[in-house]
């Protein structure tokens, strides 16, 4: 590695090198140059210099982690009032997967009151080697602080190589506390995950508005954090029960914290469009907002949900609760039907594994055609009505 060395005693200050610096990372401060830290490295700076008071000096490279100290994927499991949250299933799965690669144990947390107990043994059985438990009373509503503490605890006595938080909430919120505290890397919401035999992770997820898919490699830390978004993973298969849970001591000083609960309160959760086994999706084809009626007549009528794509969202016209794509969420539902879709590469990366596609657009070469399993080449204003007369009779007879 090299970083910038300024020979202070030759520069005469003439701002040539300010000048040139296409990044602005220069500047005469003090009577001397500085650079800040929006430097690239380019050597501009070094070649302009007429006085040679610039020059590049030879570091020492970047002490690494000794990686085989740390051992494992660890799944943190996020629990709702009905049990365990489903991204920790398909989180499992994936780690299964990956620790197969490196022949690892998977090791899972849980967090919370009394109640989680009865969980550890549903984790056993969806793949984990080894299930920790954290209960105690004061556990049982999400701190930061204080999770980010039982999960300094549990990492630090089992060192995983890996860490995989859901994507969700509440692991948007844990996943950076933690990577924060033991100085390490974090990947958000990643779509896909791989590991190589050094046990690096590589974390993959979309970037620059999902026109690229970034592959990122935490080298130099461990453990390596990464949150994976809830539906992209396939969940654990069941299994006969294995493995051994461990029951861990809430020490006070885990539960010191900043934060004061005053009081809680359960809003009633509206069925998301990840959970949904029929979707309707309304794209560009759709002429007005007052259309979207029809689309969500249909998907009534089907016992679904009206989603939408990225433009629609950007119109006004619907939610990004509702909208699919690496932008917005991740489906994989049993049946989805897509009116006037053009189906971009952002857009099909988030439905692609849906298990029936239909598709309505009359553009006869619609990249959404290439992945649908019925293309049909027709209006949606003379299709969809159809549809809904075709469903509706036949859930009248």
């Amino acid at each position: 590695m090299a970083e910038l060395f300024f020979h202070q005693e030759k520069c005469i200050l003439c701002g040539q090198c300010v000048e040139q610096c296409p990044f602005g990372a220069l500047e005469i401060k003090n009577e001397k140059i500085e650079v800040n830290a929006s430097c690239k490295m380019c050597k501009l700076c070094v070649k302009s210099c007429s006085a040679g008071a610039i020059s590049l000096v030879e570091t020492e490279a970047r002490q690494t982690v000794d990686k085989s100290a740390w051992n494992g994927i660890m799944v943190f499991v996020e629990q709702e009032e009905t049990g365990v949250h489903p991204v920790a299933f398909e989180l499992l799965g994936k780690a299964k997967e990956l620790a197969g690669k490196i022949h690892h144990p998977v090791y899972a947390v849980i967090i919370g009151d009394e109640s989680v107990r009865g969980q550890a043994q549903v984790l056993l059985s969806g793949g984990a080697d080894k299930v920790f438990v954290y209960a105690h009373p004061e556990l049982k509503n999400f701190r930061g602080d204080v999770y980010t503490n039982v999960m300094e605890d549990c990492i630090n006595r089992i060192k995983p190589a890996v860490v995989l938080v859901g994507a969700t909430s509440l692991g948007r919120s844990l996943a950076p506390a933690c990577a924060t505290r033991f100085r390490t890397g974090l990947t958000a919401d990643c779509t896909m995950l791989d590991i190589k035999e050094n046990t690096d992770l590589v974390q993959i997820r979309p970037a620059f508005g999902g026109n690229i898919m970034a592959q990122i490699i935490t080298a130099n830390t461990r453990p390596q954090f990464a949150t994976v978004r809830y539906k992209v993973m396939n969940a654990a298969e069941r299994t006969e029960l294995r493995g051994e849970i461990v029951d861990c001591e809430v020490t006070e000083a885990m539960l010191q914290s900043g934060m004061e609960i005053i009081s809680t309160e359960i809003i009633e959760r509206t069925k998301s469009i990840e959970e949904e086994d029929v979707l309707v999706v309304a794209g560009r084809g759709v002429k007005k907002q007052e259309d979207l009626g029809m689309l969500r007549q249909l998907a009534k009528t089907l016992g679904g949900q009206l989603a939408t794509t990225r433009p629609l969202v950007e119109k006004g016209w619907g939610d990004v609760t509702t909208q699919i794509g690496l932008s917005g969420r991740t489906v994989k539902p049993k049946l989805i039907i897509t009116c006037g879709v053009s189906g971009a590469v952002q857009f099909a990366a988030g439905m692609d594994g849906s298990e029936c596609i239909v598709s309505i657009n009359t553009d006869a070469e619609a990249p959404i055609f290439k992945i649908a399993n019925y293309c049909i080449t027709k209006d949606l204003y003379e299709v969809v009505p159809e549809l809904i007369r075709a469903v509706e009779g036949k859930n009248v007879n």
